[in-house]
């Protein structure tokens, strides 16, 4: 068995670095401002999740670090190289090292294409072996998600949704990346099916030395993948840590209140929910200083003022919160 430590090189693959990216409103001059600031780095074989509310950015972070969206502003720094700067020829090449596996499995997949089609198309557009080559790596590629290889000739809509997902995982390795992001892969699929695509990313990466950023709002299954967590409110990153630590200690409020509502199978346990008051605000006009302080059980007169920055709290664990113990407020930002 690879344990996590074993699987991380402890040489960051992905830095990103104060991300921001902000969409135009139709018909005014506002700006909705998905990410505003973001920073994180992973490491080479380790699985970073990125948790949050609908709506906080997080697949946007995801769009952005393999630059299928163009950011605002910030970098993104694959293996030391800045993907923001990158000509598209430099781009392209690059693309080899970086994929992603969907959300929807099917609206991800062509019907109109067969699977072999499908999987081999990213083979296809880098140029890489022949046709009797590329149906040969289909056909393993398919043994390696599970799938029977004698399926490459039938379509996407005679799957199931966790075989389509599947199908998704394969076609991401085609090119066999360094880097993965699971755009929540399992949330639109049956309970028992999650666990079992979860299992499959995990014996994957440890086949192929991957590293994942893996984005979903499914706490239960983050905790399972995840070496480390990072969480995502209106924009911003609030807490990161590794897995173990943040789920036993969570230090920012918004990461408690979160935590707090995932289920306990044993009706004799009971946990203490934290219930958010109010609706989280909009990107289009956030509040001023923290942008929890509307929703926060802590908040106090210094929250609308100040802009908490992450600081390391204790050892490989860093929050955003003025009210957490140990964090010097008087070194933060202020403003808006």
């Amino acid at each position: 068995m690879v344990t996590r430590a074993a699987k991380t090189t402890n040489k960051n693959l992905v830095e990103v670095r104060n991300l921001v990216k902000y969409f135009p409103v139709e018909n005014s001059d506002n700006v909705l401002r998905a990410v505003d600031g973001v920073s994180f780095e992973i490491v080479g074989g380790e699985t970073l999740g990125l948790v949050g509310e609908s709506g906080c950015g997080k697949s946007t972070v995801g769009r952005c670090v393999l630059r299928l969206y163009e950011p605002t502003a910030g970098e993104v720094l694959f293996e030391g190289r800045n993907i923001i700067d990158l000509a598209p020829a430099d781009l392209q090449k690059l693309r080899r090292e970086m994929q992603i596996i969907f959300q929807d499995p099917y609206a991800s997949l062509n019907p109109r294409l067969s699977i072999l089609s499908i999987v081999s198309e990213p083979l296809k557009i880098h140029g890489i072996s022949n046709k009797t080559e590329q149906r040969d790596r289909v056909a393993d590629l398919l043994k390696k998600v599970g799938l029977d290889p004698n399926y490459v000739n039938r379509y996407p809509h005679e799957f199931s949704g966790g075989q389509r997902q599947r199908l998704g995982i394969a076609r991401a390795l085609a090119l066999n990346p360094k880097l993965i992001v699971c755009d929540e892969p399992v949330s639109a699929l049956d309970v028992s099916v999650q666990a079992q695509v979860v299992n499959l990313l995990q014996d994957l990466q440890s086949e192929f030395g991957l590293t994942y950023l893996f984005i979903s709002h499914g706490l239960a299954v983050v905790e399972h993948i995840s070496d480390r967590v990072a969480v995502m409110y209106l924009g911003k990153i609030v807490e990161i840590a590794d897995a173990r630590d943040l789920y036993a200690d969570p230090l920012h409020p918004y990461t408690k209140a979160l935590l707090s509502a995932i289920p306990i199978p044993d009706p004799r346990q009971k946990r203490e929910r934290i219930v958010l008051a109010g609706d989280v605000p909009t990107p289009i006009d956030p509040p001023s200083g923290c942008r929890f302080r509307t929703r926060c059980p802590w908040a106090i007169e210094d929250c609308a003022k100040v802009v908490p920055e992450l600081r390391e709290i204790k050892p490989g664990h860093v929050a955003a919160c003025i009210r957490v113990e140990g964090y010097d407020s008087a070194q933060v930002s202020t403003g808006r």
